[in-house]
């Protein structure tokens, strides 16, 4: 992590990630990237459907491959920052020549070996169907479905560890604590996602804070009875309810379950994640 000398209120507590000695370049592959317009928590009618988001510094779309659809080994030809992504991504090079963007694990540098099948050996970048994994490893880049791309523990430092096999599924712990199944038959990536130190940056000033496209959060309690139901009253007030509602009146926050009772994947959820004070202890 690399701190600033604190001659300005707001570089007295701002830290950033150190890129020197981990990136190995500062321009991407220009075949693979490409620009277009950011949704910013807007729909297809424009309208806000995810609050707080939006402006922020512009952005050059990396086309990253997480199916790993192409079964031949490749190597790490660059290490790059992606800023769409908390992760480190890398420039894979095919035998054949083709290049592509992917994932990175932590412990994979320039010049690693990456491979892609049913019987590689489980070291930190190979991807394999879960059912070939040996229990217990770190896995990361997870599908859901057999062949449709890697949907889970994509973010940096994280990890998912499976912890079982029975019955044509795979029991993998989140990084919630959540222990979910997922058909053997889908693919991961072994290893943990690089940038591990991500979690531990400070942004020091909202100015820096709207460069990542993060509007403020103004608190219900502070708005109107009409804007919010924490709203109104006299001077400072609690909420005066007893459970803390979001503006739509659907229970949030401080450890209260929000997921659907009816949700079509409840099937597979093993164990519930642990919420409140404790979850960071277990």
């Amino acid at each position: 992590m690399k701190s600033y000398k604190p001659y300005t209120k707001s570089r007295r507590h701002m830290s950033t990630v150190t890129f020197k000695g981990k990136l190995t370049t500062n321009e991407p592959h220009k075949a693979l990237t490409s620009g277009g317009k950011r949704d910013m928590g807007r729909n297809n009618a424009g309208r806000i459907s995810v609050r707080h988001k939006g402006g922020g510094h512009k952005r050059l779309f990396r086309a990253v491959d997480f199916r790993y659809n192409k079964l031949v080994p490749a190597k790490v030809e660059t290490v790059e920052y992606d800023p769409n992504r908390s992760g480190f991504i890398g420039l894979l090079v095919y035998r054949d020549g083709e290049r592509r963007y992917a994932l990175l694990p932590q412990s994979v540098k320039v010049g690693a070996l990456i491979e892609a099948g049913e019987n590689v050996p489980a070291t930190p970048g190979n991807r394999m169907p879960l059912k070939n994994m040996p229990v217990g490893s770190f896995i990361y880049n997870v599908e859901l479905k057999p062949g449709n791309g890697a949907k889970i523990g994509r973010a940096a430092g994280t990890h998912i560890e499976l912890i079982a096999r029975d019955q044509g599924y795979a029991d993998l712990k989140m990084p919630s604590s959540e222990i979910r199944k997922v058909l053997e038959t889908c693919w991961a990536t072994i290893g943990e996602v690089s940038n591990d130190e991500h979690h531990l940056v400070t942004y020091g000033k909202a100015g820096r804070s709207r460069w990542k496209g993060i509007r403020p959060t103004v608190r219900g309690t502070a708005m109107n009875p009409v804007d919010h139901p924490h709203g109104g009253g006299e001077g400072r007030q609690g909420r005066g309810l007893r459970r803390a509602k979001t503006m739509w009146g659907k229970p949030s926050g401080k450890g209260q379950k929000t997921r659907r009772p009816k949700k079509y994947s409840n099937y597979l959820i093993v164990s519930r994640r642990k919420v409140g004070k404790r979850s960071k202890q277990a």
